[in-house]
C-alpha cells in the first residue's frame, strides 16, 4: 500500500468566492436595517416627488408678478358736494362706497309713473369712467307701493341671477333684493332692492354693480 498525502474538499478560489457573497449578504442586511434604523433615507426620494408635483390655487387676479390684485376700498377722488337745499332722503345717500365716490346728484323722474314722493339720480365713481354706477332711489308714502314698484322693477330682470335675499334693519325685515346681469349685455348688471318705503336701482359694469350693492349702506 503506498503513502498518500489527504487533499482539502475546498479550494483557495471557493473559499474566496464564499467570502464574496457573505460580505454581500451583510452589506444588504445592513442597509435594511438602516432603514428602519433611520426611515428618512428609504422616503427621501418620495418626498422630493411629493413636494415638487404638490401646488396651491387661489381664486382672483393675479398680476405678472405672482401677487394678487386686489380693489381699494377707499376712493381716490372726491365726492361732489349735494345740491342747496337737499331732502333728507337725499341727504342719506352716501358721500363714499368702498372706492366709489359721489360725482352727480339730481332730481329725476324715471319712474313717475309711479308717483314717487321724490326721485333722485346719482353716479358714483372710481375716476375710471368705465368703472361707473349710475343709482336711482325714490320713496314712496308707504311700504306696499315701495313694494309694488321693487317687484316690478325686479320681475322685469331677465339675466342670470347674481344675488337675492331680504333685506333687513336690526334683524327686520325691510324688503327684498335681486341682482342679475343686463339680458342685453351680460358684461353689465342691474341690482334692484327694496327697504321699507324706499326703492334703489344700481346699474353699470357687472363686477362694478356687485361689489357697490353689496356694500351700500341702505
Amino acid at each position: 500500500m503506498s503513502n498518500t498525502q489527504p487533499s482539502s474538499s475546498t479550494s483557495p478560489s471557493h473559499g474566496k468566492l464564499i467570502a464574496v457573497v457573505v460580505a454581500a449578504a451583510l452589506v444588504i442586511v445592513l442597509a435594511l436595517l438602516s432603514a428602519f434604523i433611520w426611515p428618512g433615507w428609504a422616503l427621501n426620494k418620495d418626498n422630493a416627488s411629493q413636494q415638487t408635483t404638490g401646488g396651491t390655487s387661489s381664486s382672483g387676479n393675479t398680476s405678472s408678478d405672482g401677487t394678487k390684485d386686489e380693489e381699494p376700498t377707499t376712493p381716490s377722488i372726491k365726492a361732489t358736494a349735494l345740491p342747496d337745499g337737499a331732502s333728507e332722503l337725499l341727504k342719506a345717500m352716501p358721500d363714499t362706497v368702498l372706492n366709489y365716490a359721489r360725482t352727480k346728484a339730481e332730481a329725476s323722474t324715471t319712474w313717475s309713473s309711479t308717483s314717487p314722493l321724490e326721485e333722485y339720480t346719482l353716479t358714483y365713481s372710481t375716476g375710471d369712467e368705465a368703472k361707473d354706477v349710475t343709482l336711482i332711489v325714490a320713496q314712496w308714502s308707504a311700504s306696499d307701493a315701495a313694494k309694488t314698484q321693487y317687484d316690478a322693477l325686479s320681475g322685469a330682470l331677465t339675466g342670470t341671477e347674481l344675488g337675492s335675499g331680504t333685506v333687513k334693519v336690526s334683524g327686520e325685515a325691510k324688503g327684498s333684493y335681486t341682482a342679475k346681469t343686463d339680458a342685453n349685455d351680460d358684461s353689465k348688471a342691474i341690482a334692484v332692492w327694496q327697504n321699507d318705503t324706499v326703492v334703489f336701482q344700481v346699474t353699470g359694469a357687472k363686477a362694478a354693480v356687485e361689489r357697490f350693492y353689496q356694500k351700500f349702506p341702505l
